[in-house]
């Protein structure tokens, strides 16, 4: 992986370079965005600076899936310091491993996104697994380079390299690769990761044609340690143990592996000439992706029970699918769009075996052909943007999707949104089949849909933030340990309903240079068991101090950050399945978590130094990120964000 960022960085340097020399000095003149220095320039060229457009900030566009449009913003604000972090998105919500790359234990549950099709599974290895929603388009007068780094907990570098530029004023180029690898502080517990990304978007002059496309190829490798086993010598305090290498595992040479590739098309035609007050056009959406889960273990120990072989464990679980969308939409500009589009979706999910127990045979795979005729409406006028949703499936599976929302927007600075989405979901496919060497773990099942209802209320104003969420889960599949000496996990459905509340409230305040950043969330679950767990409470407040100093040559930011959740009774991980389970014999929580930092911004550099989790030592040795795989411990850390204007 070191030498794939090596050569990622060597190709980076020189596309830039590249792109520099074929510049005249005029054209450099012409391409700089706002506020860049000019002195590099002969006076000659100089001369003409009064009479030569620049390129600005807002010129360089970032693009979603749907089209929605905004800036690269190389500003320094208490936002860019929550998503400077592995995943590079505000992780709020969500309780990091000790180790990055590693899963993430869910504490706000409306975070999760459902889809009406059958999914892999393996949940707890995708948080740094990228969809087809993650990938961005571009959109740039000049060449743009961001570049990424971040040290580790122990031995290793976390980079994300970038660049993108146009070939033409309509055809768009990106190429990024995210690498990880990072020792951590416990026996086995290496994580090696990689993200590669290609993207292209092109659009005629006249806009009849637009296309989106992506590839993607993702690689995770993690060392499974499966948890320390007592966690009364991790609590003790003892200095023994403050090396976290000396703390005895369950695992010592267990390792998982993930990986995917998926290319990805999104191109709509109009069959008008011009862009008119009517117009029809014809879209077309193609997916085709293929993942493995691999979980290895040399040394068998007696965690999982016991197994079919005396060493040497290797179950892999293949899956790939293939995803047709095709459409015809009718555009009034006064009236919105309305379309009709016809999904195909097929997929393989597979094992090289067939194992027959005395409960019955576990077959090797399972494939399906699924496909739903569905109808959109979109309007966007002034002030307003909505969307209502409707598809069903026409061959004998069991599925459906209403997904309803409406925006207003008065201004720039307040938003009020709403959403309901009512699905019948299918499995994902894990739920339904598994093969492994451990002789428990091994099932073929034929679940019920599971039934999701949601509603979603926000509101972000000027003011503050609120966000309101309502659900109600029937039919909900999860895994849970069935042996109290051993980890014994298997799937289970909960024929009962549970019904979820989530609130969260978010308001800044400023005196001065001084501001006090909040986020709270109260969560609420009604179940007749405890198969949906959440803490009820979750707060980040962040004191900090942001001015310019050195003359104005720098930006500066510095403050604390405290971070905590209520008790409750958190989910386990478990590798073999690449999941979390249902356990209720542990609490994990009510532990402070401080963190201190110092941000900077020179031109369009953002350094940030953090020390976190700084209060570890003082407030006991009880932080776990799940029951038996402690929280992090105290660690400085130091990074940078880089953008290069050429």
């Amino acid at each position: 992986m070191t030498k794939k960022l090596f050569l990622l960085f060597i190709l980076v340097l020189s596309i830039t370079a590249a792109a520099q020399k074929t510049q005249t000095k005029t054209e450099q003149l012409k391409t700089l965005p706002a506020g860049a220095s000019t002195n590099r320039l002969s006076s000659d060229t100089k001369s003409t600076s009064a009479a030569a457009p620049k390129a600005t900030i807002d010129m360089y566009k970032v693009i979603t899936l749907e089209r929605d449009t905004t800036a690269i913003d190389t500003s320094l604000t208490i936002y860019k310091d929550y998503i400077f972090n592995y995943l590079r998105r505000d992780n709020f919500g969500l309780l990091p491993f000790s180790n990055d790359g590693q899963p993430y234990n869910t504490l706000q549950y409306s975070l999760n996104t459902f889809s009406p099709y059958p999914e892999f599974g393996f949940k707890a290895r995708h948080f740094g697994y990228q969809e087809v929603s993650d990938i961005k388009y571009f959109s740039v007068p000049t060449p743009l380079t961001e570049l990424y780094f971040k040290t580790v907990l122990e031995q290793g570098q976390s980079l994300d390299a970038f660049i993108t530029l146009n070939t033409h004023e309509r055809l768009n180029f990106s190429i990024a690769y995210k690498g990880l690898r990072s020792l951590g502080k416990y026996v086995n517990q290496l994580s090696s990761t990689g993200n590669f990304r290609f993207t292209s978007n092109y659009s005629t002059k006249s806009g009849r044609y637009l296309l989106n496309m992506h590839f993607t190829g993702q690689d995770f490798l993690n060392q499974e340690n499966g948890g320390i086993i007592n966690v009364e010598d991790f609590e003790s305090g003892n200095s023994d143990f403050k090396d976290r290498a000396r703390l005895e595992v369950y695992l010592r040479d267990a390792e998982s592996v993930m990986k995917g590739n998926r290319l990805f098309l999104d191109h709509s035609f109009r069959i008008n000439k011009s862009d008119n007050e009517n117009n029809l056009y014809l879209t077309h959406q193609f997916n085709f992706e293929n993942k493995f889960y691999e979980f290895n273990e040399p040394t068998i120990s007696d965690r999982f029970g016991a197994s079919y072989v005396p060493s040497n464990i290797k179950d892999k679980t293949r899956y790939n699918r293939l995803y047709n969308k095709v459409g015809a939409a009718y555009e009034n500009k006064t009236l919105g769009q309305i379309g009709f589009y016809l999904e195909d979706f097929n997929y393989n999910y597979y094992y090289n075996s067939i194992i027959v127990q005395s409960s019955g045979t576990v077959p090797s795979s399972i494939n399906d052909h699924i496909s739903a005729f569905g109808a959109q409406y979109a309007y966007r006028k002034k002030d307003w943007n909505g969307k209502a949703l409707y598809s069903n499936s026409i061959t004998d599976q069991d599925l459906s999707n209403i997904d309803l929302s409406l925006s207003w927007q008065p201004n720039d600075y307040n938003v009020v949104s709403f959403q309901f989405q009512k699905i019948n979901k299918l499995p994902n496919v894990n739920y339904n089949l598994f093969q492994s060497s451990y002789i428990a773990y091994n099932w073929y099942n034929d679940f019920k849909n599971e039934k999701i209802n949601n509603l979603i209320v926000k509101a972000d104003t000027q003011w503050g933030a609120a966000e309101l969420q309502l659900s109600v889960f029937k039919d909900q599949l999860y895994f849970s340990n069935d042996s109290g000496s051993q980890l014994i996990v298997s799937p289970k459905q909960y024929d009962g309903t549970i019904n979820y509340l989530s609130v969260k409230v978010s308001k800044e305040f400023k005196y001065g240079h001084f501001a006090l950043d909040n986020t709270v969330l109260y969560q609420k679950t009604a179940q007749d068991n405890d198969i949906l767990n959440v803490p009820q409470l979750l707060t980040r407040n962040t004191l900090y101090y942001s001015n310019y100093v050195f003359r104005k040559a720098m930006f500066l930011q510095t403050g604390v950050t405290f971070s905590y959740f209520t008790k409750y009774f958190a989910n386990d991980y478990n590798p073999v399945l690449g999941e979390f389970y249902v356990q209720n014999q542990k609490e994990i929580g009510a532990f402070p978590m401080l963190d201190f930092f110092v941000n900077a911004r020179v031109k369009q550099t953002r350094i940030y130094l953090k020390a976190e989790h700084f209060n570890s030592a003082m407030t006991g040795n009880n932080f776990y990120a799940a029951p038996n795989y402690p929280y992090k411990d105290f660690v400085i850390r130091f990074g940078l964000v880089w953008n290069f204007f050429q």
